[in-house]
Formats: structure tokens, sequence, C-alpha cells
């Protein structure tokens, strides 16, 4: 009920941020057409007045209700007509004049028509500061006008900021606030994923602990009637049982607390040069000589003589002996694995073949986390508490190698190990 919950909650809390980032995004966009049309409406005001006084100086003023002063090309360019001719200097400074009475402090450009020459003059660009320089922009021209000019706004990106900066100001502060959110969801779902976790391997630990003491109670409790003694034969398998269950509780002890070591500090390396032909042999032998191996097939396929790389030696061996420990823990039949050793343009890699129960594709992300074990229910039927192959990755990764999981074709799986060379 509790996974359904947190999902329901989830689907809710996505379906509220994208509500709220459609109406932030809706409201974004009308206050963005607002301040358009306010730009365009205080530009043609301006404009207007800027025609005026223009035919104001020539006495033409006559004239301005029958025409059409301004016309907007797009929404940063303006074509002007005042029906006179017109003085650079003498439209410069209405211009400059007239759109900051209306607010419209940016650079500007703008051009005069020669009706001799039937073409804009060389246009000019005037910076914010008054200073100018000349503009390449390509006014456009009207054969209906004779005497106009026209003005184009390079970059209205400043006004548009100052219009809008409260939204973009709250849009900032929405996404700071989803993002606490969300980090405070994900550190939710990690947190219960880690309690998950934790629940699965103190579970584990309480099995594969209870079971040798079990055993070793029972059997001290056997050895301690004097009966026993008219027994050697039996005594002898009760005390075999006791160093046997003794020795498998050692070692699970001694993982844990290998997990604390590697934990509390960092892996370091002793890199030495490893004839790696050799020392798969080496391992596969040690293997076959372990309680794990005993009944295992353990072959080694390769066409390489010469294969040298560095690595530590010690951890390497653990490594490999993780992995085929697992092979052959996970197996319903006969443990049949092979090494292969291939030659790559850049590196070597190592595939482990096995055809046991296989990892199924949902699993192969998560089984090199620590603790981590494919969930089983209640059936403990492989014994383990999920530290190999998070020790295979730490290895792994501080030798700056890769590996990798894949289905095996016939049956099991496929762990690759790319080793640089």
């Amino acid at each position: 009920m509790q996974g359904k919950a947190l999902k329901y909650i989830i689907m809710l809390a996505t379906v509220s941020i994208v509500g709220v980032f459609l109406v932030q995004f809706a409201f974004i966009r009308s206050s963005y057409n607002l301040s358009e049309t306010q730009f365009q409406e205080s530009a043609s005001v301006a404009l207007k007045e800027v025609a005026w006084q223009v035919m104001l100086a020539t006495g033409t003023t006559e004239t301005f209700d029958s025409i059409t002063p301004v016309e907007v090309i797009s929404n940063n360019t303006y074509l002007v007509n005042v029906g006179v001719a017109i003085d650079k200097e003498l439209l410069k400074q209405h211009l400059t004049t007239q759109l900051k009475r209306h607010d419209i402090y940016y650079d500007y450009e703008f051009s005069i028509y020669s009706p001799i020459q039937e073409q804009m003059d060389e246009s000019t660009l005037v910076h914010i500061d008054e200073n100018e320089e000349p503009s390449d922009f390509d006014f456009p021209l009207n054969e209906e006008y004779t005497n106009y000019f026209g003005i184009h706004f390079p970059d209205r990106s400043p006004y548009f900021l100052n219009q809008l900066s409260i939204w973009y100001f709250l849009t900032a502060l929405l996404m700071l606030v989803i993002f606490f959110f969300g980090y405070t969801l994900w550190v939710i779902i990690r947190q219960r994923q880690l309690s998950e976790i934790q629940k699965n391997f103190i579970n584990n630990l309480t099995h594969e602990l209870k079971t040798p003491i079990s055993s070793i109670a029972l059997a001290a409790n056997v050895i301690n009637d004097k009966k026993i003694l008219k027994s050697p034969d039996r005594l002898f398998n009760y005390t075999h049982i006791i160093q046997e269950q003794t020795i498998r509780l050692s070692n699970n002890v001694e993982k844990v607390l290998n997990l604390a070591s590697i934990e509390k500090s960092r892996i370091l390396l002793n890199l030495e040069k490893v004839d790696l032909t050799a020392f798969l042999q080496e391992a596969s032998d040690h293997f076959r000589e372990s309680k794990a191996g005993q009944n295992a097939k353990v072959e080694i396929k390769t066409k390489i003589s010469d294969c040298t790389i560095l690595a530590d030696r010690f951890h390497f061996a653990n490594l490999v002996s993780n992995i085929l420990e697992n092979a052959a823990k996970y197996c319903d039949k006969k443990p049949v694995i092979e090494i292969e050793l291939l030659q790559k343009q850049n590196s070597y890699e190592l595939n482990f073949i096995d055809n046991g129960i296989g990892i199924p594709r949902e699993h192969r992300k998560r089984i090199f986390k620590k603790f981590y074990r494919i969930p089983t229910g209640n059936v403990h039927n492989v014994k383990g508490f999920g530290l190999g192959l998070d020790y295979v990755y730490k290895i792994v990764k501080t030798h700056n190698w890769k590996i990798k999981v894949n289905d095996n074709p016939k049956g099991g799986s496929i762990f690759s190990l790319t080793i640089p060379t």
C-alpha cells in the first residue's frame, strides 16, 4: 500500500508541476504579447510625433491628417511617411527626443529615402549614449511614398527584460522550488530503497549467521553427552561439523568486516605487470579446488599468446573468484563456465560465460550495488549478502576498466570485462 501511495504522490506531483509550468508559460506568453503591443504602440506614437515635428519645421502640417504617417513593417521595423524633404540631423534629434519621451531608451538605426537616387541613404546606427556608426541593415522600400524614412530597433531584449523582469524572477523562483521539491522526493525514494536493501541485508545476514550457529549448538549438545565417547566415528563427525560451520561463520564475519574496511578507506592498488593468460589459468585452478568450484567445469578459450596488463594481482584474483563463484552458485544444474579472452583494437575483452539461471534485464544495472540481491521472496536457496558484485564493481572502477552483463543465448549470463591496453 505504501508503494502505491508513493506512486500516486509522484504522479500527482508531476501533474501539478506540469500544470504550474503551463500556467506560468501562458502568463509569460501573454505578458510578452502585451509588451509587444505596448512597444509597438509607444513606437508608433513617438514616430507620429517625429513626423509632425518634421512637417511642422517645413510648415506643411495641413497634410498630416490626410496621410498615414507610420507603417509597421515588422515588430521592430517601421516606415514613416512625412511627404517633405528631411534633414538628417534634425530627424535624429527628433527621434532621440520622442523615443525617450515614450520610455524607449534603446539603440536604433534609421535611413532616409532619397527620391533622386530612388533608394535609401546609408543607414545610421544610434546608440543609447547617442554615439553613432554606419549600419548595414537593408531597409524596405515603399513605392507609394516620396519622402519618408525608416527606423529599425536591432535589439529589443532590454525592453522585454525590463517589462517581464517580475515574471522571469517568478519563473526562476518556481524552478528553484521545483528543484528542491524534486530533490526532496528523490531523497525520500532513495531512502526507501536503501531501507528495503538494508532490510534484505539484515534478513540474509540473520539467516547466514543463524544456520552455522544452530549447527554448532546442535553438535556441541551431542558432544556434551558422555555416551558419545563410545562412538569415536560419530564424535569425529560432529567435531568436523563444528569446524566446518566455524569456518563458514568466520568467513561471513570477515566479509562484513572487509566491507566496513573498504567503505572507510579508499582502495589502493599495487599495480604490477600480469600475464593475463597465465593468471586466468591459475585463478581457474584455485577455483576448482574451492568448495564452490568442485562440481564446476571451467574452460579457458583464447588465441592470444602474449597478453600483459597492469593490475593489482590480489584484487584482480578476488574479482575473478567472485564472478566464478556467482556463476556456480546461481546455476540449477552442473555449472559450465567458459572464460573467453579476446583482443580488440585498444583493449582486451574478458568474457565469463555461464549456463546459470540468468539475470533479468531490469536487475542488471542494480546487481553491482551494495547489498542488492535479486528478489526471491522468503526463499534463501542461495547464500550471500549481495557484497560480491559490489566489490567487483569497485575494483573494476578503481582500475579504470569497464564491466557489463548480457544474456547468454544458450542460457545464463555473460559478464564482460573491458581492459584497456
